[in-house]
């Protein structure tokens, strides 16, 4: 840690920054943070919601019964089937309660979820078989499928104001996360074993096809989970009580999810996670959740660095994040590289909310993090820290692929309570570069800030505890 390094953490950990801090201020900074928001423009004229035939298919004209006890299964097949063969148009879900297993949704097929409709999914695990191509936390392999579900698809959405409830509980899908908390008891099944092994297999080199999961096997599926598909709209939907992450979207361009509500409590129940996608627009959302609110990915480990996608061109604008692990967090899954994040008016509140803005990564994941800018946001209550970059997430330095996090833009931060303002752990070998905080106020952390290995943090016009230059 540099001697610059060492004078701010010390004038930190008081809540005064002083004038020796501006003497680390150039205006090559600012003009860079100015530039990144510059490029907003550009990346949100690329992402256009799709649009759809105004030809209407009712699920009940192909057998459908919204009584919450007949299974519909087939009938959102039929009703999905005409739609895309007839050149696309709406899947309309009416009014009711409709049962159904797995939907597995075709190009130009918009799903309407009318206003007093609930799409409820079954308990049984086995109607989400045969297994499908998907990842389960970054890496790829056959499993469960996904909820709602689509692979190689475009022009395709879920929208309308009703609700798609998972059904997931403690007498499902939760208890394999291995948790008491989620009603796992010794003697239980869970899929803790099967995590690990599928975490071996491309460190061994098994190819994908031989990474079979499904049936016999505990590993949870996502809810909603478009990979390799262009041109998604998920809109105005509240989505209810997911195995694991919620919205999923994988290797997919041109995504737009605005006005959605997502209310799940469950294990690693994260509200939205883009992964290896790029032009993604998250707006309008509310999101209460398990896990972290948005979390941005890009494959884990060996699978991350052969698949080699990254994540880019993020943009969240205006979302309310309450519970949670975090209201944005990138990573840690991020071996394929994320960068060109842009977040603003947002609020993040909650005593049960851990932080604002997180990157989480170790050099097993490795990776390259850069250019993030987050302004206009109001940080009511968090209870770890405002704005923190961890280096030893999970396994910590265990690995040989060290992270690289850098070019962190943050402007016009309001935060009412928090345990630290800044908490930064790098390694020395990698310092944390280029953390630009600017105009911002942090109160009532309650203990300062933490700073070990970074270079290039560099602060105006910023507050900690009721002290400025």
């Amino acid at each position: 840690m540099t001697s610059n390094n060492n004078i701010i953490q010390q004038i930190i950990k008081y809540g005064i920054i002083l004038g020796i801090s501006l003497n680390l201020i150039s205006c090559s900074s600012f003009t860079a943070e100015t530039n990144g928001w510059q490029k907003l423009p550009a990346i949100l004229n690329e992402i256009k919601a799709p649009t759809f035939n105004n030809k209407e298919f009712d699920i009940t004209d192909y057998g459908a019964i919204g009584n919450g006890n007949f299974d519909c299964t087939e009938a959102f097949r039929k009703a999905i089937n005409a739609c895309s063969e007839a050149g696309g148009g709406k899947v309309v879900i009416p009014n009711g309660t409709y049962l159904t297993g797995a939907i597995h949704l075709k190009s130009n097929v918009n799903l309407y979820v009318s206003k007093s409709a609930v799409v409820l999914f079954m308990k049984d695990v086995k109607r989400f078989l045969p297994v499908v191509f998907t990842r389960f936390e970054g890496i790829e392999c056959y499993n469960y499928s996904p909820f709602i579900y689509a692979y190689e698809q475009e022009n395709i959405a879920v929208t309308g104001s009703g609700t798609i409830d998972g059904n997931a509980g403690t007498d499902n899908w939760w208890i394999w996360k291995g948790r008491s908390e989620y009603g796992w008891q010794s003697g239980m099944v869970n899929g803790n074993d099967h995590t690990e092994l599928l975490y071996k297999m491309p460190e061994q080199n098994i190819p994908v096809e031989e990474r079979v999961f499904g049936d016999g096997y505990y590993l949870r599926t996502n809810f909603i989970q478009f990979y390799k598909c262009k041109n998604i709209l998920i809109d105005s939907v509240t989505i209810k009580r997911s195995p694991m992450w919620v919205v999923h979207p994988v290797l997919s361009e041109n995504v737009t999810i605005q006005n959605i509500r997502v209310i799940s409590h469950g294990p690693n129940n994260d509200g939205c996670n883009p992964e290896s996608s790029r032009n993604v627009l998250i707006k309008n959302c509310y999101f209460d959740t398990g896990d972290d609110c948005i979390a941005i990915k890009s494959g884990r480990n060996a699978d991350g660095r052969r698949i080699n996608v990254p994540s880019e061109n993020i943009v969240v604008q205006n979302c309310t994040m309450k519970d949670g692990h975090g209201g944005v967090v990138i990573g840690s899954e991020v071996s394929g590289n994320i960068r060109n994040i842009y977040i603003e008016d947002c609020l993040m509140d909650s005593p049960n909310l851990d932080r604002a803005l997180r990157i989480k990564t170790n050099s097993m994941r490795g990776g390259i993090v850069e250019n993030i800018y987050m302004r206009n946001c109001i940080i009511g209550e968090v209870s770890d820290a405002v704005i923190k970059v961890n280096f030893l997430y999970g396994e910590g330095d265990a690995g040989s692929f060290t992270p690289v996090v850098r070019n962190i833009f943050v402007t016009n931060i309001r935060s009412k309570k928090s345990k630290y303002a800044i908490h930064l752990q790098g390694y020395e070998r990698s310092p944390i570069e280029n953390l630009i905080i600017t105009d911002s106020v942090f109160e009532d952390a309650l203990e300062g800030s933490v700073l070990n290995h970074y270079n290039n943090l560099k602060m105006k016009n910023v507050i900690i505890n009721g002290a400025f230059p």
